[in-house]
């Protein structure tokens, strides 16, 4: 979406309840609200005025097709005024102005703005616990935006928790490659395995028993049994902590205000509606309550918020100032056979990247000395008929940046073509370039190949040294 059309401030008819999500939106990735066009403006423009039309006595029609009201994106952001000030009148009138936050309010204000999600039951279904959990396991640390289309590839291809227990952890880690935080893939897997083998094949319904499978936290087990099972727990993600920092004007700075926020976030969990509330803390933080410029008028919570009274909202919740990894430097090898095939090696199961693909590089450290960076080149065997050849690796011009969630990293890139008929050192493989795209390959190794291969560095790289090929002709 180009910035000539991102909403200003103040161009609230254009809040999307349920357009796509953009990467750009900071807020934090579990359920952010995209901004642009909104599907159910008709429906909803009629709903509207059918609500005015009883006060005024007029006919929903007729309110339609005003000036006012006929703008299905104003109808939508007048309809979110209108339910924020009549439950801010009803609370005045019943609780006063400074009262607590009711959970009736926000669920109210759910039901009519709630988001269309991909793994959202629809209104009166029950959720399916296993996309429940598919869902907040690919939503950790990433976009609503990223996730869709990985999570419909996932659904479609390993419908229920049996079969993705059964797929082979290598097919696995290949459909996740290029979303990010691998040990996750690894822990979905296993999870799903431990699922069949310890339940079988039901998802618990405890957050105790959720606890104890691998790669569900407190969180993930808190939303799962709240919107699978509906059990009055309290999930607290980083929406959560912002809506709640707002509401107490909290000034204890993150990390240290996690638990006097899940204390003060589970004092609101109502003992119905466990699932919806959950997920309407979620959408508030989401499309409200965002990081940057609030919507507070829109809030149905607005009049018991603190921050909101202070006119401070935005700068909450405080947070303690990132301490930032040290950088690390390597080096990275992409080796071009002459038949199209590029060397790649499985890095070791523990450890970051855990059993993705990649092209060979030398360690990554603080200290990295370039100009050692050849004595970790891949070494190559040539057809037994020439012995051992010799590789001319050429530097590639510019370095891969990346960033990992401790430390960034800078990779210098080196370059060879080998002979066709070259065999793989002994750990690593030949893969053809057009077959790389099903290999489980992390961002870092897709930008580093692509990097190399872009570059003239592989097309006028020789396959061997000047002296070698000498040698041959003179045989």
């Amino acid at each position: 979406m180009g910035g000539g059309n991102r909403p200003r401030p103040l161009d609230l008819y254009r809040l999307a309840v349920s357009g796509d999500l953009d990467a750009d939106d900071f807020g934090p990735a579990r359920h952010q609200l995209g901004r642009g066009k909104t599907l159910p403006r008709e429906r909803f423009t009629y709903d509207l005025a059918g609500q005015f039309a009883q006060r005024l006595g007029e006919s929903a029609a007729g309110l339609v097709r005003g000036a006012v009201v006929c703008h299905p994106s104003l109808a939508m952001v007048t309809a979110m005024k209108v339910t924020a000030k009549t439950t801010m009148g009803q609370r005045r009138g019943h609780h006063g102005a400074n009262s607590l936050p009711q959970p009736t309010d926000l669920l109210a204000w759910y039901d009519r703005h709630r988001r269309r999600l991909p793994w959202r039951a629809a209104v009166g279904e029950r959720a399916d616990p296993y996309r429940v959990w598919l869902s907040e396991i690919m939503l950790q640390q990433t976009t609503v935006k990223a996730v869709a289309p990985y999570y419909a590839r996932f659904l479609a291809r390993w419908p229920d928790v049996r079969a993705l227990a059964m797929a082979p952890l290598e097919d696995v880690l290949k459909a996740w490659a290029g979303l990010g935080y691998y040990a996750r893939a690894r822990n979905l897997h296993a999870c799903a395995r431990a699922v069949v083998e310890r339940h079988g094949g039901e998802f618990p319904a405890s957050e105790t028993a959720l606890r104890a499978l691998p790669g569900i936290g407190a969180y993930t087990a808190a939303a799962i049994a709240a919107i699978a099972f509906d059990v009055p727990t309290t999930a607290v993600d980083g929406n959560v902590e912002r809506v709640i920092a707002r509401l107490h004007a909290v000034e204890l700075p993150l990390p240290a205000a996690k638990p006097q926020l899940r204390r003060l976030a589970g004092a609101l969990t109502p003992q119905t509606r466990a699932g919806d509330f959950a997920q309407a803390m979620m959408d508030l933080g989401a499309m409200i309550c965002t990081p940057k410029k609030p919507s507070c008028a829109l809030c149905p919570w607005h009049e018991s918020c603190a921050a909101h009274e202070r006119g401070d909202a935005e700068l909450l919740p405080r947070r303690m100032a990132k301490r930032e990894g040290a950088l690390r430097r390597g080096a990275a090898f992409v080796a071009l056979r002459a038949d199209g095939r590029v060397l790649v090696r499985t890095r070791p199961a523990q450890g970051l990247l855990g059993a993705m693909t990649e092209v060979p590089t030398t360690p990554w450290a603080h200290d990295f000395d370039e100009r050692n960076a050849l004595a970790a080149a891949p070494r190559f065997l040539s057809a037994p008929r020439h012995g051992k050849s010799k590789i001319s690796w050429r530097r590639v011009a510019g370095v891969v940046s990346h960033a990992f969630t401790h430390f960034p990293l800078v990779l210098t890139v080196y370059a060879a073509r080998i002979p066709k008929d070259t065999p793989p050192p002994p750990g690593a493989r030949w893969v053809r370039i057009d077959e790389l795209a099903g290999e489980a390959l992390p961002s870092l190794m897709r930008k580093v190949v692509a990097h190399a291969l872009d570059s003239e560095a592989i097309s006028r790289a020789p396959s061997v040294s000047a002296p070698e090929r000498a040698a041959r002709r003179s045989r």
